[in-house]
């Protein structure tokens, strides 16, 4: 092995070390005892098991004792809850050293391959959380059993701009098929690092056996006996290494092109070693994956990954700027103005995390039974699925209810209007509440654009007023902007941090300043796109420009996702605020009028042309720009919009403003938001003379 034990502690001082105790235990049936090693970092469920470089020498040192031991098997399982969930990220981010890197990403091969390489069989006994590396261990083993409550099983490195490095690429392929591996190692990571749940990873063939968590290791081991007796052969499927092999790498390619537009190093990485494992080859797999990590880990934008990843993580549990939560109010009743689709999905969220009643007001009966039968109907489809039991369903429903008479929010401590974006018609509706509700209540708005302090500006007790702004769809994005009016006062700041938190929401403190963050410089961006249409740029010239960054989804289809509509009154709301740098395209006004609602139209075989109704009513000049000119121009204009949204104090941090756009826009980890990608890319010096983050935060240490 790679490391010795002073030499792992010099890497990675502040590693929370993962040990490895080998006990011997009897099982009945077995003529010889069973090693089995328990994975432990000392502290509970809430710090998982990772591996380190000392983590990896204790593991090799444990393995030593199995071995010597002679036993009839060797299994590994880990400590309550949890088996291991991968590499020690945050060690990583302090490596500076190339042949680090090397020794890191070959160490795990060296002790991993011990299990597979073993005469004596080995067993992973997964009794709880598995992902990346954890992963890749209990697939070092010769067989596996699940226990059936584990909560997360995945391989989420190609989500954060890496591959599974320790033996997951040449492994999973060989023992489930190329196809099932490709949605396991890199469209389930791609799709916002979506889990398996126990059920989807048995049937997959990840794990032999899936065993009830109250007396899951003993059952683990009767079963171990009986592998190790030839009572029982755990099947292995035969793999296709011809023509399902070659669909499954261009099923991969093609999902990595659509999603990362070749933007992640690691994506197409993980493609090519998936194409390796054809040859079931582990000296040349697992060179070839110390090869591509040792290289990925010196590089910007794994960097990028990590600080997204830590933003996500801690960041975003620990809100800048949030007052200290014991000023924060109970919330025992919700009321929401308005019952059109956002309001819905707000009440549906409300009832299903707070668990406590909530009102739905409305101008007429009809509406607001709607809105009332939304969210039933989407109970409804819960307890179909079994997210709720019957009783749980009956309760939630039962909890929400609607009125036309606001004097329904008499006793409500948390008030929020989801009405007509037009500041006019939010203060009017603030104004009637006011005369409804307790002077403590809350009053919480869900616009998007609009001041703060303008529509408390005629309260008696505008203190209360708070800006609590959501992303469509509600029940997917996790972002939740939390905007503090000039007169919000620190206890109804501290009560939106609480509901967003029971909301399961992140939440980030911002400034009153118009559009916030997310749309201010979505829309800064598409508005430099649109002007560049506007002078003749062709539609898909100027679509796909900012393709090399891999966001989620173009421009003009963004625009379609969220509404021209509303795109146009976010942008005249920002030109009135800022008219040197938001303009208004006539063309996009026109396109609005006549109902529009997307560029595109699409022929059967799915190829986008635009639409020609389009095309005859959007009057370009005659001065067109190439991809590269429309996406440095947009890519200035982000610089510039963030330094200037820094300067004005909207956020505490740079780390804010791209915490906003991962959690809020769905921008990639591979990016880091938005502020690594100016600063590697040189667009930060060149637009505002200096990077935004220091170097060796989001980048590699110099």
């Amino acid at each position: 092995m790679t490391f010795t034990a002073e030499e792992a502690k010099a890497a990675f001082p502040d590693e929370v070390v993962t040990n490895a105790v080998t006990n011997l235990v009897k099982v009945p049936g077995l003529d010889k005892p069973v090693a089995l090693i328990t994975l432990d970092n000392g502290h509970d469920h809430t710090r998982p098991n990772t591996f380190g470089p000392q983590g990896l020498v204790a593991l090799n040192t444990a393995l030593d004792e199995a071995f010597a031991a002679e036993p009839a098997a060797i299994a590994v399982t880990g400590k309550p809850f949890i088996f291991a969930v991968g590499a020690d990220l945050s060690g990583v981010e302090a490596v500076s050293d190339p042949k680090l890197a090397r020794e890191i990403a070959q160490t795990g091969h060296d002790v991993f391959r011990r299990l597979t390489e073993s005469k004596i069989p080995t067993f992973g006994f997964v009794n709880g959380a598995v992902m990346g590396g954890g992963l890749e261990l209990a697939l070092s083993c010769h067989y596996r059993t699940l226990s059936e409550n584990t909560a997360a099983i995945a391989f989420p490195e190609v989500f954060l701009g890496l591959f599974p490095g320790w033996g997951g690429t040449q492994l999973l392929p060989n023992l489930i098929g190329p196809d099932a591996a490709v949605t396991v190692i890199i469209e389930n990571a791609l799709a916002q690092n979506k889990m398996l749940n126990v059920r989807k990873a048995a049937e997959l063939g990840i794990v032999d056996e899936v065993f009830g968590s109250a007396d899951y290791l003993e059952q683990s081991l009767l079963w171990l006996a009986k592998v190790v007796n030839g009572e029982i052969t755990p099947a292995r499927r035969e793999i296709d290494r011809g023509a399902e092999w070659d669909a499954a790498i261009a099923r991969a390619k093609s999902i990595v092109d659509g999603r990362t537009h070749g933007a992640s190093p690691g994506a197409t990485k993980a493609v090519e070693l998936l194409e390796l494992a054809r040859e079931n080859d582990l000296d040349r797999g697992y060179a070839a994956e110390t090869d591509g990590l040792a290289e990925l880990l010196m590089s910007d934008v794994l960097r990028a990954g990590l600080y997204s990843f830590n933003l996500v993580n801690k960041r975003a549990k620990r809100p800048a700027g949030a007052p200290d939560k014991s000023l924060a109010r109970k919330v025992n009743k919700v009321g929401i103005v308005g019952a059109g689709l956002m309001a819905s999905q707000l009440a549906l969220l409300f009832v299903r995390r707070l668990k406590v009643p909530v009102v739905l007001t409305d101008v007429d009966q009809a509406r607001i039974d709607k809105g009332v039968g939304y969210v039933h109907e989407e109970i409804d489809k819960l307890l179909a699925k079994k997210r709720v039991s019957p009783d749980g369903a009956n309760r939630l429903k039962a909890l929400v209810t609607g009125s036309l008479d606001k004097a329904a929010f008499a006793d409500a401590d948390f008030v929020i209007e989801a009405v007509f974006e037009e500041l006019g018609v939010k203060q009017q509706v603030f104004a009637e509440l006011e005369q409804h509700v307790s002077p403590e209540a809350i009053l919480a708005t869900n616009t998007s654009s609009l001041s703060i302090t303008a529509m408390a500006s005629k309260l008696q007790h505008p203190e209360r007023v708070v800006g609590f702004h959501f992303f469509n769809p509600v029940a997917v994005l996790p972002l939740l902007e939390i905007v503090r009016g000039e007169k919000t006062d620190d206890a109804t700041l501290a009560t939106a941090f609480s509901v967003g938190k029971q909301l399961k929401k992140s939440s980030v403190l911002v400034k009153d300043a118009t559009a916030f963050v997310v749309n201010r410089l979505l829309l800064r961006f598409l508005g430099e796109v649109l002007v560049a249409v506007d002078e003749g740029t062709p539609f898909d010239v100027a679509d796909s420009a900012l393709e090399p960054l891999g966001l989620p989804m173009s421009p003009l289809n963004l625009m379609q996702l969220v509404g021209p509509a509303i795109a146009l009154h976010v942008g005249e709301t920002l030109h009135g605020s800022f008219p040197d740098r938001f303009t208004v395209s006539e063309n996009l006004e026109k396109f609005v009028k006549a109902g529009k609602k997307g560029v595109w139209t699409w022929d059967e075989t799915g190829k986008p042309s635009v639409d020609p109704e389009v095309a005859e009513l959007w009057k370009q000049g005659d001065n067109p720009s190439t991809a590269e000119q429309v996406r440095d121009r947009a890519l200035n204009a982000i610089a510039e919009e963030v330094r200037i949204m820094l300067d004005e104090g909207v956020v505490a941090e740079a780390q804010d403003i791209d915490l906003c756009l991962i959690l809020g826009a769905g921008w990639p980890f591979w990016l880091g938001g938005i502020t690594p990608y100016l600063d590697r890319s040189g667009v930060s010096e060149r637009v505002n003379g200096k990077r935004f983050l220091s170097r060796g935060v989001a980048s590699v240490p110099a």
